[in-house]
């Protein structure tokens, strides 16, 4: 099997750490524009360092999502192998090698109290998922263990797939499973999510994960100005969620850095011209939106859940989320 390949001008460079590894890479297969790759990791378990997020550590099961949201703000993980184009992220993926093997020796590392959230920069559920089972094999390992606090974070309605796992892995530790659901409308999520599967089948997932004594919840991130954070959208969006026996719902706006403007603003130029400026405008200088949207939409939330009767009732790990939507930054896919 071929290795990846770079350019000359990145050969002359010494490569270090991940960019180093993911040369050694070898090529599993092709398919519609997208390449996977292995990688040779050497630690599964990442460390959070920053005080905002609710968790303290983190588990990518791949690097890299093919789902190829327009807004995703984890393109810049690719940086680190020395790939500066954001497509890369949603054509190159790669799959991490022996990671329930690493997970197994890292674990002691976690206190207790200390939360582990999986999915922060690619989604445990993307379509890799099906043939690789990266995420499957991390969750037979949690399904042994006691007394962790896990969140699982995707767009995927396969994580169905694993819910005799994920059964058994609530039986004896804090689990919680949020479904990223951006808007209800199937042909807008298409345009902004392009091979993501369609919001009522996630809506559906939260439903069955909930029946089967999962706990499950929507996570609406990011909320884009102008297409998808109406009153209306969001109240269609919080009912819908209390329809379907969701445990919480909580939304973060857009926060968009270089190298996902890159991608979302030409974007824009293309779907939503009229808006175009205006998103330049309001991100030439700083990644983030003014604090008075944020202050808007955590209101219109807290309303709406009141409204429809869900999340006044949170849990350890919806409290987490709360404190986290009052910071300024958006909280990575949770």
């Amino acid at each position: 099997m071929a290795s990846l390949t770079f350019p000359e001008s990145t050969k002359e460079t010494r490569l270090v750490g991940i960019a180093r590894l993911a040369t050694h890479g070898e090529s599993l297969r092709e398919g519609h524009d997208v390449e996977y790759f292995t990688l040779p990791v050497r630690s599964l378990l990442n460390r959070c360092t920053s005080a905002r997020m609710p968790f303290t550590w983190t588990i990518n099961p791949y690097r890299g999502c093919e789902f190829a949201c327009k807004y995703c703000y984890a393109r810049y993980t690719h940086e680190f192998m020395e790939m500066r184009d954001g497509v890369d992220f949603e054509r190159k993926i790669y799959v991490k090698e022996h990671a329930a093997d690493l997970l197994r020796q890292e674990l002691r590392q976690v206190k207790m109290g200390e939360s582990i959230a999986m999915g922060t920069a690619t989604d445990p559920y993307q379509p890799s998922e099906r043939r690789y089972e990266v995420t499957r094999a991390i969750l037979e390992e949690f399904s042994r263990r006691h007394s962790y606090e896990l969140g699982i974070v995707t767009k995927s309605n396969l994580v169905v797939r694993d819910i005799d796992l994920l059964q058994k892995v609530a039986e004896h530790n804090q689990l919680f499973v949020n479904l990223t659901i951006t808007t209800l409308d199937c042909d807008l999520a298409r345009i902004l999510e392009p091979r993501a599967p369609r919001p009522d089948l996630r809506m559906e997932t939260v439903r069955k994960l909930n029946e089967a004594g999962v706990n499950a919840g929507v996570i609406c991130a990011p909320v884009l100005p102008g297409i998808t954070d109406s009153s209306r959208d969001l109240e269609a969006l919080v009912k819908a969620t209390a329809a379907a026996g969701g445990k919480y719902i909580y939304a973060n706006p857009l926060f968009l850095k270089p190298c996902s403007a890159a991608i979302f603003l030409p974007f824009l130029e293309k779907q939503f011209p009229h808006l175009a400026q205006s998103y330049r405008e309001r991100f030439s200088k700083k990644a983030f939106l003014p604090q008075a949207y944020h202050k808007r939409i955590s209101q219109l939330m807290a309303h709406l859940r009141q409204k429809h009767s869900i999340g006044g009732n949170r849990q350890r790990y919806g409290e987490r989320l709360e404190l986290t939507k009052r910071s300024e930054e958006q909280l990575a896919l949770f």
